[in-house]
Formats: structure tokens, C-alpha cells, sequence
């Protein structure tokens, strides 16, 4: 998949899980009840931050790793039909495994 972003320093893209339209018991919840999901898919990651002694860390994470991700700060972007966020390393809390 090819994304339109190229994000820069220590900016990563992800994908937004899709919120669950159904609760375990089978009921159907509105769009405007259906919490979003803090988990996603990064698509594009940044070259990286400049450290205290002027070399480049490198972002921690890989394009089609699952992340799990917080933080007030993230910026939610749409092109087309697809929605992306954009999001600080320091925000992701996790890879999950499996």
C-alpha cells in the first residue's frame, strides 16, 4: 500500500483499527457509541530524531508492526477516503506480538 505521507524526525503514520460496530453479546452499537480503538498499523515511519550528542536514533518501530498509541497530540488526517494519524514515537506505548 502506498501512503501519501512521508513523515518526518521521529513521526510515524498508522492506520486506525476499525471501531467494533457489535458488543460480545451481539447488540449493534451506534457509530457515536462505538469507542475508537487505540491500536493501529504503521504504514510509514520517519528517518528518526537527532540525539543530545548529534546522532540520529532511529524510530523503534517497522512499517506493518501493530502498535498501541496514545497521547493528546496525535493529528488525525483524511486523503481521499482514508483516514491516517500521524504520531510522535514517544506516543506509542507498544508493539503487540502475534
Amino acid at each position: 500500500m502506498s501512503v501519501p505521507l512521508v513523515p518526518l524526525a521521529d513521526y510515524v503514520v498508522l492506520e486506525q483499527e476499525k471501531a467494533k460496530t457489535r458488543t460480545a453479546s451481539g447488540l449493534y452499537l451506534p457509530e457515536a457509541a462505538a469507542e475508537k480503538p487505540k491500536v493501529a498499523t504503521v504504514l510509514a515511519v520517519g528517518p528518526g530524531r537527532i540525539g543530545d550528542d548529534n546522532e540520529l536514533i532511529k524510530v523503534a518501530v517497522k512499517v506493518g508492526d501493530k502498535v498501541v498509541y496514545g497521547g493528546y497530540t496525535n493529528t488525525e488526517i483524511k486523503i481521499g477516503d482514508t483516514a491516517y494519524l500521524l504520531v510522535k514515537e514517544q506516543d506509542l506505548y507498544a508493539v503487540v506480538k502475534g
